[in-house]
């Protein structure tokens, strides 16, 4: 076991949520703000928790089931126009 899978298994959801608010507002709890390892660290963290611990949809970056806007409306064939094909 790897020194950070054994860490993902040692954060409590209050460290996660702790985690999860420093990245969001890069800064600490007592106010330091985060390096940028810092930041990148706590997001890996972050993501690695949350595919241990919580479902799918309530994981960060989850974007649910999309369609392309453009299937919902048809689009006109201009170039293949019955009646322009006289």
């Amino acid at each position: 076991m790897t020194p950070f899978s054994k860490l993902i298994e040692n954060i409590t959801p209050d460290i996660y949520q702790s985690l999860k608010t420093a990245i969001e507002i890069g800064k600490w709890s007592d106010g330091r703000k985060l390096t940028q390892e810092q930041k990148e660290l706590s997001l890996q963290a972050v993501i690695a928790w949350e595919m241990q611990n919580l479902p799918e949809e309530e994981r960060t970056g989850y974007m649910g089931p999309q369609e392309c806007s453009s299937k919902s409306t048809p689009v006109p064939n201009i170039l293949f126009k019955s009646d322009a094909i006289h």
